[in-house]
């Protein structure tokens, strides 16, 4: 049974998400059979490449929040990924910007068999170590780090290799109705929206499973 993930690696829901799934997987009587996808998702595709702006700052500019709310915000954020064993710090300093060639590693990373380090690898960089994933060098870096070739990736970024499929998972989103992420698809039948609770995603991959086995049987 396959579980298809849509999220932006910017996105501090994503990553909270993704933990609170894993720990229903990790409860789940058939979790060797089923297999993870990670689809690529951009938050903020129209911003030029390579230039990041202030995180806080955009925030207050999207959603017409003050420094307080924003700050509040993200100490609530804080608190909710700590409660999931993650360590996120959200400064002042922070920043954000089009994400095309950190998705263009996942991309890599799923042809190579290390996506999901991949992308454990960038979350924790941005969340956890306040790193930018914007640049080049620090991406291959990154990608290194997660298992893949340094000079693949670097010749990957340069060459925009991966693009395309970047932009055949964004197209699917948007066919799915996908306006935000998380977005999980459920054995190709169950569409979750957000970072739900654990309880939620295991019944979700229970009763996916069992439509699966039913259609199994008929077939």
């Amino acid at each position: 049974m396959d579980v298809h993930i849509w999220s932006d690696v910017v996105c501090p829901w994503c990553y909270l998400g993704k933990r609170r799934f894993e720990q229903a997987l990790a409860r789940f009587e058939h979790r060797d059979d089923v297999r993870v996808v990670h689809r690529s998702f951009q938050l903020d595709p129209s911003r030029p490449r390579h230039q990041t702006v202030n995180r806080r700052e955009m925030l207050k500019a999207k959603y017409q929040l003050s420094d307080q709310q924003v700050r509040d915000m993200d100490v609530r954020m804080e608190g909710l990924a700590a409660n999931e064993g993650l360590e996120y710090h959200l400064t002042d300093t922070g920043v954000t910007g089009n994400t095309l060639d950190a998705h263009q590693l996942l991309q890599l990373g799923k042809v190579r068999g290390v996506q999901d380090a991949v992308l454990e690898r960038l979350y924790r960089a941005y969340f956890t170590e306040q790193r930018s994933i914007f640049d080049r060098e620090t991406l291959v870096a990154l990608a290194r780090e997660a298992g893949l070739d340094e000079a693949e990736a670097r010749d990957a970024l340069e060459r925009d290799a991966c693009v395309d499929g970047v932009a055949a998972d964004v197209r699917e989103a948007r066919a799915l109705g996908v306006t935000g992420v998380p977005f999980y698809v459920v054995g190709g039948r169950y569409g979750v929206s957000g970072a739900q609770a654990v309880d939620v995603f295991s019944e979700v991959l229970s009763k996916a499973w069992e439509d699966t086995v039913a259609t199994s049987a008929r077939a």
